[in-house]
């Protein structure tokens, strides 16, 4: 009874539901699609999917490629990927706020929690209703973990098709060569956790330390978000860009810098080694993958000025920045030790590479004997 009571105090922090629900209010409608056509589009990515997974296997090694059959392919709209991603998010932060609550225990008001979680929930929901209309796919691994979560054992790979097709017809490209291009990325973050089952819960492990950092610093949190807001539009105006985005870039103590780090390098690694596996693709897999890679690439010019402080304030423009960084890494180490000397970062936590390791392929090659 004292673990559901504390479990349901936990959640109030963020009140979930209203998260869900306010991010599928405000999130933009998609293209208009015939029942017809969307049917089709589910279809077409479901075999999308299906035929990416061979591909990434060739191209990474890894056997875990050869079965996936402990998770699930969803093809969801908008509002669906944006109540996933609450339902994941309330399984990272649960032991970070399940701590605070221990920390305030008697000085916490009930009522004043429920306010603040409604707050949140709301500012959580506004925030998801922007990605949503952004992220074509996403591999979650939580998904399982979730209360009375009828996802299987490894998770769940979303396929947001709405913006999908609306990416493949802004660039005016095949939509099955496209919607094939997406899988390969996505279906390559679900074999590496296939691959590394251990991966799952060193994750949520760095992400609960990181949060508890942050919410252990929850009176000071708001002081210092309105001083990185400040910073970015400051660097903005200097034209000057944060290392990670404005949030990121200052709400750190040297605990935190540590925490972040790690996390850092662990996300830099899994985007890198998903892109790298997109561009070992030639034409004779994705048969305008050139002309894909070269419109894709070219998108960001196109942003407006309010998207563009929004994702810098968010850092998604750091998400961006690990996608090469952890590219390059994982090429430098394939170049010199191949494909089963990289593979071994999939054997232990303790074989990852660390942010400094990630500029510099060097020292993890002379740390592996490489």
């Amino acid at each position: 009874m004292e673990s559901s009571a504390r479990e349901t105090s936990a959640q109030a922090l963020i009140n979930w539901e209203l998260a869900a629900s306010t991010a599928a209010r405000l999130t933009p409608p998609g293209p208009t699609l015939r029942t017809a056509e969307i049917g089709a589009a589910v279809d077409s990515l479901r075999l999308a999917a299906d035929i990416s997974v061979p591909h990434v296997h060739d191209i990474t090694g890894l056997e875990a490629a050869r079965d996936l059959r402990d998770s699930a392919v969803l093809v969801v709209d908008r509002a669906s990927w944006a109540k996933a991603n609450t339902q994941s998010f309330a399984v990272m932060l649960q032991p970070a706020m399940e701590k605070l609550l221990e920390g305030r225990r008697g000085s916490l008001n009930p009522g004043a929690a429920a306010v603040s979680g409604a707050i949140t929930g709301s500012q959580l929901g506004a925030i998801l209703a922007f990605l949503s209309s952004k992220v074509l796919g996403q591999y979650d691994p939580f998904s399982a973990l979730a209360e009375n979560s009828a996802a299987p054992p490894a998770g769940r790979l979303l396929l947001v098709a709405p913006n999908i097709i609306s990416v493949e017809r802004e660039l005016n490209v095949s939509p099955e060569d496209f919607r094939l291009w997406v899988c390969l990325h996505e279906q390559t973050h679900r074999v590496q956790f296939a691959a590394a089952p251990w991966l799952r819960h060193h994750m949520l492990d760095e992400i609960e330390d990181l949060s508890g950092q942050l919410l252990g610093n929850v009176d000071s949190l708001m002081e210092r978000a309105s001083a990185a807001a400040k910073s970015l539009k400051d660097r903005s105006a200097a034209g000057t860009t944060p290392s990670r985005g404005a949030i990121l870039d200052l709400l750190q103590n040297p605990e935190e810098k540590a925490a972040l780090s790690r996390l850092t390098a662990l996300m830099s690694l899994l985007e890198g080694h998903a892109n790298v596996v997109m561009d070992a693709v030639d034409a004779s897999i994705v048969p305008s993958v050139k002309t894909i890679r070269q419109r894709f690439n070219a998108r960001d010019k196109d942003r407006g000025v309010i998207e563009k402080f929004i994702r810098s304030f968010l850092g998604l423009d750091a998400k961006m920045r690990q996608y090469s960084d952890g590219a390059k890494f994982v090429r430098e180490v394939v170049a010199v030790a191949g494909m089963e000397g990289f593979n071994r970062v999939w054997d232990s936590a303790e074989q990852l590479p660390t942010e400094p390791e990630i500029h510099d392929s060097k020292l993890w090659l002379e740390r592996m004997g490489l």
